[in-house]
């Protein structure tokens, strides 16, 4: 049960005391050992691990609660080893979850400016805190340009899923 609450607790927790928290976090660590010795690419990477892992945890779950262990218990009273009924039962069960949970990960680091701000330090920056710096001196062509990057290459993405899809149906 702790465990479950310390893994969902960023779910509720503000982004401002997360990041604060994991900058002090990270500046301690300094202190102690020296590791990270410059904050960068690193620390946010850590940060926003920490961050998307609640999101995706709940996201699997979900699908592991809804999945049942009946295949599982029958492979392997077949005989199936503990690692061919992970690999040929249960990842190819959890792919829909799995590349769900990747993807609101991926939707939420790129979202992510608070967090990214308080970890980052003067070498390292991220597309969220480039683009929040070009916005406070006034909307510029290069920011709509990456605007309309960002919507073509999701519209892109999701072309590809539905041709995939459509494929799959076929």
């Amino acid at each position: 049960t702790l465990f479950g609450g310390m893994l969902v607790a960023p779910l509720v927790m503000p982004e401002v005391i997360t990041g604060l928290a994991l900058l002090v976090f990270f500046i301690s660590l300094n202190q102690l050992f020296g590791w990270p010795a410059d904050r960068g690419f690193t620390t946010i990477t850590i940060a926003h691990i920490t961050f998307s892992m609640a999101y995706v945890a709940v996201t699997i779950q979900a699908r592991l609660t809804g999945m049942g262990t009946t295949l599982e218990e029958a492979a392997a009273d077949l005989g199936a080893k503990p690692f061919k009924v992970l690999t040929a039962i249960t990842i190819p069960r959890l792919t829909p979850a799995l590349i769900s949970g990747w993807l609101l990960a991926f939707t939420l680091s790129l979202d992510d400016v608070v967090i990214a701000s308080f970890v980052s330090g003067p070498a390292g920056t991220t597309l969220p805190i480039a683009l929040f710096s070009m916005l406070r001196l006034g909307l510029t062509p290069e920011v709509n340009a990456l605007a309309a990057l960002v919507v073509l290459g999701v519209g892109a993405m999701l072309g590809v899923a539905l041709w995939l899809l459509g494929r799959r149906r076929a």
